[in-house]
Parts: structure tokens; C-alpha cells; sequence
């Protein structure tokens, strides 16, 4: 059974962020499951701090942004809509090329907050991050 307010079409998903921070560093959301949101983002020069490895904000910024809009599918968006609140990112190994995968699953879907838990993974599938998304949920 799908979580979402209604059938989230990908590629309007896709076309929706060619104009924003996801199209700079490269993010591309891929697949959206009846339960998660996954994305991917190359490890390159966009995304590499200066010891060559890829720089934790950019991990933060795809956790978040799965998880955004994530929180905003489950949402009937006539009614409300969900910003971000707190992030938090456990860094546990490092990845200097390729891309990362990151999927994203809610914990908790409340009236007036979210909490969404982000593994980001590298492309032999080990661990690269863990994050976790409290979102606000506005009525409009």
C-alpha cells in the first residue's frame, strides 16, 4: 500500500527540480516506491571537498531533499505543506568517485511534523551516511 497523497508521477518530480539546488550538484531522483524516495548524486567536482572526498554538506543536501519532498508527497497539498526543521547526518565512510544513492523512508507521519530517516549508500552498497529529517507540517 502506497503512503502518498496521490500517485507521484517521477518524471514530474524530475522536471520540478531542473531549476534548483538538486539540478547543481547533479541529484536525480530515480524511483519512487510505496514507501520511499530514492535519489542519486555523483561524486565529482560538484559535490568533492578539497581532500577529494565527497564533502558532507552534499550528503546533507541530498538527504534533505529526499526527504523534502518526500514529506510533501504524503501531504494533501491543497491543505499543507512540510519545511524542513532539523537535519542530522552521521558521515561513516568516505567515497572519492562515482555516485551515491540515497533513499529515503519515513519514521513517524504526524498532523503537525514528519521524521524521515536517509541511508545514502555508495555503488558496492556500503553504508556512506545516515540521516534523519524532522520536517514541520503548515496548514495553508
Amino acid at each position: 500500500m502506497s503512503i502518498w497523497h496521490s500517485d507521484p508521477p517521477l518524471a514530474l518530480i524530475q522536471q520540478m527540480n531542473k531549476v534548483n539546488m538538486l539540478h547543481n550538484v547533479g541529484i536525480e531522483i530515480v524511483e519512487v516506491g510505496p514507501d520511499y524516495i530514492r535519489g542519486t548524486m555523483p561524486v565529482d567536482e560538484r559535490t568533492r571537498q578539497p581532500f577529494g572526498i565527497l564533502h558532507g554538506g552534499a550528503s546533507v543536501v541530498l538527504a534533505e531533499s529526499l526527504g523534502s519532498i518526500g514529506a510533501n508527497l504524503v501531504l494533501d497539498p491543497g491543505k499543507a505543506y512540510a519545511v524542513g526543521q532539523e537535519v542530522n547526518a552521521n558521515h561513516i565512510r568516505s567515497v572519492s568517485s562515482g555516485k551515491v544513492t540515497g533513499t529515503a523512508r519515513p519514521v513517524h507521519v504526524g498532523r503537525s511534523s514528519q521524521v524521515w530517516e536517509i541511508r545514502i549508500v555508495d555503488e558496492q552498497e556500503k553504508l556512506v551516511c545516515i540521516s534523519r529529517l524532522t520536517m514541520a507540517v503548515v496548514a495553508r
